[in-house]
Parts: C-alpha cells; sequence; structure tokens
C-alpha cells in the first residue's frame, strides 16, 4: 500500500532533474502520473521508469507556456486517470543577466514559465476541482484533501545577482500560491511552496563559461555556475553541500501526505539549512 495510492498527479517538466524525480517519488507511491517535458524524449524516459517499477504514468508533451497547453495537461488527468489530486507546478529554467543587460525576452520568457504557466494550470483545474467537490458532497461522500504544490526557489524569497527575472517569478509565485490557498480552502486543497537552495541538476552542473547550455525551443540558454562560487556557495550551506534531485523531490513529496493536511499557505524551504 502506497501512501497516495488511487491519486491522480500531473507533474510540470518532469522529463528530467527534480521534476523527474518527483514524479517517479509520487508513482512509487501509488500515485498515476501525468508527465510533462518540452521534449518528448525525456518525457518518454520518465514514463519507463515508472512503468519498470510498477507504477501508472501517461506523458502529455509540450512547452508550459503554450496557449491551451494548461487545459490539455489537466484534461489528461482526467481523461486518462478519471480525476485530479495533485498538481506540481515545477517546470522552468534560468536566462540569466545584470538588469543593465537584460532585454524584454529574457524577462517575459521567464516570467511566463515560472509564474504565468503555473496561473495557468491552477485556472485550468479549478472546474475540474470544482465539480468533484461538488459531485461528492451531492452523494453525501467525504471531500478529499488534494494538493498543490508550487516550486519556488531562495532566488524568489531572497533575491540573487544576476536573475531578475527568475527571482521575480520565484517571488511571484509566492503571492500567488497563498491567495489560491485561500481561493481553494473551500475545496479542501492545500496550496504550499518549496523553495529549493542549491540543487545539482544540469542548469548547476556545467561549469560557466565553458559552453554549457541548453535548447530552449530552438534558443541556446547558456546555464551553469562557476565551480568557485559553487564551491563558496556549498561553504555556507549548513549540511556542508548541495542537494540532490531526489532530496528536493522528498521535501515536495512531504506537502503531498496525508499528514500535511492542515498545512496550508506555506513555503518549506529545502537549502540544507541555509535560507538567504
Amino acid at each position: 500500500m502506497g501512501t497516495l495510492d488511487g491519486k491522480v498527479a500531473i507533474v510540470s517538466g518532469s522529463g528530467r532533474g527534480i521534476g523527474r524525480e518527483i514524479a517517479l517519488k509520487l508513482a512509487s507511491e501509488g500515485a498515476k502520473v501525468v508527465v510533462n517535458d518540452l521534449d518528448a524524449e525525456p518525457a518518454k524516459q520518465t514514463l519507463a521508469a515508472i512503468e519498470a517499477a510498477g507504477g501508472q504514468a501517461v506523458s502529455c508533451v509540450g512547452s508550459v507556456t503554450e496557449e491551451g497547453f494548461a487545459e490539455r495537461f489537466v484534461q489528461t488527468a482526467v481523461d486518462e486517470f478519471g480525476g485530479l489530486d495533485i498538481i506540481i507546478n515545477n517546470a522552468g529554467y534560468t536566462w540569466d543577466s545584470v538588469i543593465q543587460k537584460m532585454t524584454d525576452e529574457q524577462w517575459d520568457a521567464i516570467l511566463d514559465v515560472h509564474l504565468k504557466a503555473p496561473f495557468r494550470i491552477l485556472r485550468a483545474a479549478q472546474p475540474v476541482i470544482s465539480a468533484a467537490v461538488k459531485k461528492a458532497k451531492e452523494a453525501g461522500e467525504p471531500v478529499p484533501c488534494r494538493k498543490v504544490v508550487n516550486i519556488s526557489s531562495l532566488a524568489g524569497t531572497g533575491g540573487n545577482a544576476g536573475q531578475a527575472n527568475y527571482s521575480s517569478g520565484k517571488a511571484g509565485i509566492l503571492g500567488l500560491t497563498r491567495t489560491i490557498a485561500k481561493e481553494w480552502g473551500r475545496y479542501n486543497v492545500t496550496v504550499n511552496a518549496v523553495a529549493f537552495g542549491v540543487i545539482k541538476t544540469r542548469l548547476t552542473e556545467a561549469p560557466a563559461g565553458t559552453g554549457g547550455t541548453i535548447d530552449m525551443q530552438g534558443k541556446e540558454i547558456k546555464v551553469g555556475v562557476n565551480p568557485n562560487l559553487l564551491t563558496a556557495m556549498e561553504q555556507m550551506i549548513p549540511l556542508g553541500r548541495s542537494g540532490t534531485p531526489a532530496e528536493a523531490a522528498g521535501a515536495v513529496y512531504l506537502l503531498c501526505l496525508p499528514e500535511s493536511d492542515y498545512v496550508s499557505a506555506q513555503t518549506l524551504i529545502c537549502g540544507g539549512g541555509f535560507n538567504m
């Protein structure tokens, strides 16, 4: 028996990194998962890993910023698994510059993926959740506690030089979290956020200045952290190291457990004891 048996979850950006680990963790505890990635192959790999471990999952490939994606993402959960219980807004990337060099394109792209996309997904989910709650009440059945976990960052709680766009998006998601917690409490939905510190992913592991890039819909975006800076950052972390994607997923999982059914509108810092 898994702790999430019978639950249906959607996890954006779950083809790689932290999102993949979140999808694997939820599936390992019995949730049926809708996997999403911008590219088909990473989504396929996560799907295969879940199924190989005995879990159930389907994929919904596409950019979370595309018009109509949110509705398609939510509807996939309804069509394939009959409902929606857990929403994890995880998809995102960084596109850094100091403010005098940051373009409108950089600003808009990062705000779109980190703030507008979660807003759209939650907006698309509301009619589904509302209808399910109404149906349960009319049948005299208990309304189960549903979960939303939005992903933020220490850049969103304390700011970070060179990341005006990312920090603003991750700060905005905290406001969205607290607001939807108040709007959806009547549906017995808890809405929380996890703010990550330094987690080892493809966005941090490629040393800055060595040609590390990711392809975002035809744009080559430089990624990576200077090794000396990364070492200095790790020295400020009380646990003395970066976190792993699996550890990051564990923090998200805590807010999906039945034991957290009375925790809402909160931000959980997952930073090894470091908080900017």
